[in-house]
């Protein structure tokens, strides 16, 4: 488990984007070949459980189709756990994520592992505030490596125009301490606050939305393309 120095690195690295060049689409069917095994699902190709997402989200809020986009590609930073990004381990792509660089709340998943962490006796990352200062909002707060926040770095380092509320849903899709345990408030500001909505509305369809139902990504690809063109350039940095 990667202490504040550690993820300050892995962050460093992986932020050069200097992996390869494709587009978001070309992205999606990459992770056709990833095997996330924390996922129930592993009968189905990722691309369909994007879909589903992005589909449930659409029936219910056809008006906003930047949110329709975010559920398409908001697990596309599991590529992590492909060959051609360096394969990273299982535990360092999928999983709970949480800020790093203070203190460990309680309700984190395994919380009693963190003792085994380097920062659990290091007094300049323990305390409630660690190196943050209050209501410093979400955007300074260093998190834990994973999908969430290596996605996050490829939408926003190449321009992507999608609104704060889909940066924020992608970067903290994983982050339960906040949208389940409401732990970390006293490191969010008024943008912060205004975007968990946006969160709260999405997980629903991020956690259940995996239906029995196929889709037909042929028929559905039209549409996200063109979403994808409105949203991102053709080629995007990874």
């Amino acid at each position: 488990m990667d202490g504040y120095l550690q993820v300050k690195r892995m962050r460093e690295g992986y932020g050069k984007l200097d992996k390869v060049e494709m587009s978001i689409w070309e992205c999606c069917e990459l992770l056709n070949d990833v095997v996330d095994e924390s996922d129930p699902d592993l009968d189905e190709p990722q691309i369909e459980h994007l879909l589903q997402t992005a589909e449930a989200i659409r029936r219910d809020y056809p008006n906003e189709d930047w949110l329709h986009l975010t559920g398409l590609i908001h697990d596309l930073g599991k590529v992590l756990l492909h060959p051609n990004f360096g394969e990273l381990p299982q535990w360092a792509v999928v999983g709970d994520t949480f800020p790093v660089g203070c203190a460990f709340d309680e309700s984190i998943v395994h919380h009693r592992y963190f003792k085994e962490n380097p920062d659990y006796n290091n007094p300049a990352y323990n305390t409630k505030f660690g190196v943050y200062s209050e209501c410093c909002g979400l955007n300074n707060v260093m998190m834990s490596w994973g999908h969430d926040d290596y996605m996050y770095l490829v939408a926003k380092e190449n321009n992507s125009t999608l609104p704060s509320a889909a940066l924020f849903i992608i970067r903290y899709h994983s982050f339960y301490a906040l949208h389940r345990s409401d732990a970390y408030r006293h490191l969010m500001n008024e943008e912060d606050i205004e975007n968990l909505k946006w969160l709260q509305i999405f997980n629903k369809y991020d956690l259940y939305s995996k239906s029995k139902v196929r889709t037909d990504v042929e028929k559905l690809k039209p549409y996200y393309m063109s979403l994808i063109k409105k949203y991102f350039p053709a080629k995007l940095r990874w």
